[in-house]
């Protein structure tokens, strides 16, 4: 007999941050998604009935004996599941949001709830000053018992699923400074059509910018081209966002110059650095910082791997000058970039003085992709030892390097092969 059946719209909602329901929409796999929804409480018979389908041919697409291919019954099942239409490549259904795909007034989002607001700030300010290793949990966490017991929750309203989105990108970020790349990917595809099903371009448009970001630094620069390019495509949707808007022509940057299309590069940051300039037609509470040091930063980074290494220490030096002394990690990557650029121009005595300034700064800072970047800046430098400043300051680094792994000890054994608590 069949279990008790659930509302399927209300177990749609609480499916749309799993991993396992987004992969079966994206791979149009029926099957799996009726299992899950049934393992979920929605009867067979329920399931049949909403799509008009007989049980039979539902357990033989449950069992794998067939698929479903008719459009027509792609969109039977989109409507009587409550599942947004482009999660299946479909468009927009009768019974979403308007807000899904357009914001018609500038600067109109899903109300923002304040306690929500102040939870994502005071998790931002903590990732920014300490790094976000020992903070992925407690996001985590949070997600789980405070955010997603509400997007099951008609009267929560669009802005839950805002909510949901900010925060899991956050996880994703927290996991990606925790060496775990993976668990980051896992989140940033999560986020994404959550925000999508918020009515948020701006957010989803976000979003891309931080897949592209991951995308460049697992070095997949065709990958990364996509994500700013889609982010950019959403963007245009929207709001006129200067801030969003420069981030992304900023990844674009980096991506085509990681795949060594100088002009196309050069371009796309003047492009960015314009952006910034422009005047938005609205702020937004959700979305990541980006402001004239990180572009300052992204555009040391561009003209590092384009070999334009005086127009890449302009640009690191200026993001160490106008970045705060709050932004400990931002700091840190700055001035590695910095020491590397040193590096790179034969400057070894400005290479070991900013790299003094290195590791004297944030010694605690709980980030394990700081600790990678250095062990990359310290085989840059290897090559330079027998210049007896270069081996003196690399015993140095060395003994601080073993310091910070220390303090991180249980965080890279996580990341290694564990899965984080």
């Amino acid at each position: 007999m069949d279990r008790q059946s659930q509302d399927p719209s209300q177990v749609t909602a609480g499916l749309l941050n799993d991993e396992r329901f987004l992969a079966a929409c994206r791979q149009r796999d029926m099957g799996a998604l009726f299992r899950l929804l049934n393992h979920r409480g929605v009867s067979t018979r329920r399931i049949a009935s909403a799509v008009e389908i007989s049980q039979g041919r539902l357990y033989d697409y449950m069992n794998g004996r067939t698929r479903v291919e008719k459009l027509v019954l792609f969109e039977q099942i989109a409507d009587a599941f409550h599942i947004p239409g482009h999660l299946l490549g479909l468009a927009r259904r009768a019974w979403e949001p308007q807000t899904t795909e357009r914001h018609d007034k500038p600067g109109t989002y899903p109300r923002v709830d304040g306690d929500d607001l102040a939870a994502m700030d005071a998790f931002r300010s903590a990732d920014r000053q300490t790094g976000g290793s020992r903070l992925y949990g407690a996001v985590v966490r949070h997600l789980g018992e405070k955010v997603a017991p509400r997007l099951v929750d008609t009267a929560s309203g669009l802005q839950i699923f805002a909510t949901a989105a900010v925060l899991t990108e956050m996880a994703g970020w927290m996991a990606h400074d925790s060496g775990r790349d993976d668990l980051g990917a896992q989140h940033f595809a999560r986020a994404l059509p959550l925000a999508r099903t918020s009515g948020d371009l701006p957010l989803a448009a976000n979003i891309a910018a931080s897949r592209s970001h991951l995308a460049l630094h697992t070095g997949d620069p065709a990958s990364a081209a996509h994500w700013a390019h889609m982010g950019l495509s959403l963007a245009g949707k929207g709001p006129r966002i200067a801030t969003l808007t420069a981030r992304l022509h900023a990844m674009q940057a980096r991506a085509l110059a990681a795949g060594g299309q100088q002009a196309a590069a050069r371009r796309a940051l003047d492009a960015a650095h314009s952006a910034l300039e422009t005047p938005s037609d609205a702020d937004h509470p959700w979305l990541s910082p980006f402001d004239a040091a990180s572009l300052a930063s992204e555009s040391a980074l561009v003209m590092r791997d384009l070999q334009q290494y005086e127009a890449a220490l302009h640009h690191a030096e200026r993001a160490i000058a106008l970045r705060e002394d709050g932004r400990a990690r931002s700091l840190a990557f700055s001035r590695i970039t910095l020491v590397g650029i040193h590096a790179q121009r034969g400057d070894l005595e400005a290479a070991i003085r900013v790299g003094r300034e290195l590791l004297n700064a944030s010694p605690t800072l709980g980030s394990v992709r700081v600790i990678h970047q250095l062990d990359d800046l310290r085989r840059l430098l290897e090559p330079y030892c027998a210049h007896a400043p270069v081996r003196d300051y690399l015993a140095r680094f060395d003994d601080a390097i073993r310091s910070r792994m220390l303090l991180l000890a249980d965080i890279i054994t996580s990341s290694r092969g564990g899965t984080p608590t």
